[in-house]
């Protein structure tokens, strides 16, 4: 019973994550309009003073709740007691056969991205953008799980190491879900559907691998949501700044994914 109950806690994450609610802003005439959570479309003309863009802190409030129950989780006897009895349930009494899907279900969302693009689909960025997009989603997301990982010190359920907490593939399968929603909103809304039940599977997953808790796999989703709704808060304010009167075609950024550093290039032919 208990392994129906998390895989509904999952669905009920990622549904409520996939319809964020959005921020407004009174204008001169004093009415509420909303903000946007994402970048201008194609074409638009970087030149343009951009309008003041308060900070959507509406939308980051569900996955820093997330984030919280997972902190709490590390720290409290009856959330602690949660995450025992889900893994008795999912993991030792069933001994499931384990799979390998979450390691590459994990990255489906983001894949769902260009492979749309390559078959006519258009999202709202062009290649450059998207790329650059996803590029800080992912270091912002690298760093924020690879930093809380070595200050928790939070075991695995199977022992291997003390790495548990959060869950690295929940928060990269989430931060790729939203990136797919991101893009794909205006065309519509089951694109984000799909890409969060993708994420809410590899959530589960991990736990049915016995790599993690039930708090590891929370945290985990609030961070991958946060990270790249912060990227898509963030970039336009970069490009305006650092590439106003320029048509961008390379660009080389840092990237930072399980655990290793490197240097990704985008370049628009």
């Amino acid at each position: 019973m208990k392994k129906y109950l998390v895989a509904g806690l999952m669905t009920c994450i990622s549904a409520a994550s996939a319809f964020p609610v959005a921020a407004q802003y009174t204008d001169t005439a004093g009415k509420a309009a909303a903000v946007a959570d994402s970048i201008p479309a194609p074409g638009l003309n970087w030149n343009v003073p951009p309008v003041k863009r308060p900070f959507p802190y509406k939308s980051f409030i569900l996955p820093a709740g997330f984030v919280v129950y997972g902190v709490i989780s590390l720290h409290t006897d009856a959330l602690q007691d949660i995450n025992e009895t889900v893994h008795k349930e999912v993991y030792v009494e069933a001994q499931p056969r384990k799979t390998n899907i979450d390691n590459y279900l994990q990255y489906a969302p983001a894949a769902a991205v260009y492979g749309l693009n390559i078959a006519g689909i258009h999202g709202k960025n062009n290649f450059v953008d998207r790329t650059i997009l996803y590029g800080m989603s992912s270091l912002i997301m690298g760093v924020a799980v690879n930093v809380t990982k070595h200050v928790a010190g939070e075991i695995r359920p199977d022992g291997s190491n003390n790495l548990s907490f959060p869950s690295g593939h929940t928060a990269t399968a989430f931060a790729s879900a939203e990136f797919l929603r991101q893009e794909y909103k205006d065309v519509s809304v089951w694109y984000g559907i799909a890409g969060y039940a993708a994420a809410a599977a590899t959530g589960y997953l991990r736990i049915y691998n016995n790599k993690h808790w039930v708090g590891d796999v929370v945290a985990g989703a609030g961070i991958g949501i946060i990270s790249t709704r912060l990227a898509y808060w963030i970039y336009p304010v970069i490009k305006r700044s650092l590439f106003k009167n320029k048509e961008v075609h390379t660009i080389v950024m840092p990237v930072y994914q399980e655990g290793s550093l490197g240097l990704g290039l985008v370049h628009h032919f």
